[in-house]
């Protein structure tokens, strides 16, 4: 088992964040399990895109991106991820449960791809000064509750 990465205390608001978004993975399996109607999952997952992951791209894109060039092929994959994790949120949906499991699927995949190997970069390259100010950002310094109140995962 590899050793737990340790990340500067600029991006760790990002990394909660992240765990989140796991989360959000994992219930929308258990509800699966559960045989939950595809539309309560779905309506949790929106709620969940709007009050979480769309702030949490924006940060991302307006924020720590610009740490890396522009053209740096690991950011422009992960903004790739994010429009197509867009798209599959917002766009209309008449097969809920088929576009659920894409999300689950592309969500967990992009959380682990930021976290296993763009932070990594963005911390190895980035200046001392630039993660100051990253850091000074404070960014989803205070984080909105998860209380949903159909835990239909439960």
């Amino acid at each position: 088992m590899p050793n737990p990465i340790k990340r500067h205390k600029a991006l760790q608001p990002l990394s909660r964040e992240h765990h989140g978004g796991l989360l959000l993975c994992w219930k929308i399996r258990e509800g699966f399990k559960r045989n939950i109607e595809p539309v309560r999952i779905k309506q949790y997952a929106l709620w969940y895109w709007q009050e979480h992951l769309l702030p949490h791209f924006e940060a991302e894109e307006n924020h720590v991106f610009t740490l890396l060039p522009a053209n740096d092929e690991l950011v422009i994959q992960a903004l790739a991820q994010h429009q197509r994790l867009k798209n599959l949120f917002e766009q209309p949906d008449d097969n809920p449960a088929h576009t659920l499991a894409l999300i689950e699927s592309e969500l967990n995949n992009h959380i682990r791809f930021e976290e296993r190997v763009l932070f990594n970069k963005i911390q190895e390259k980035a200046t001392p000064q630039q993660l100051q100010w990253l850091d000074n950002e404070k960014l989803l310094e205070n984080p909105k509750p998860d209380n949903w109140e159909d835990a239909f995962w439960v």
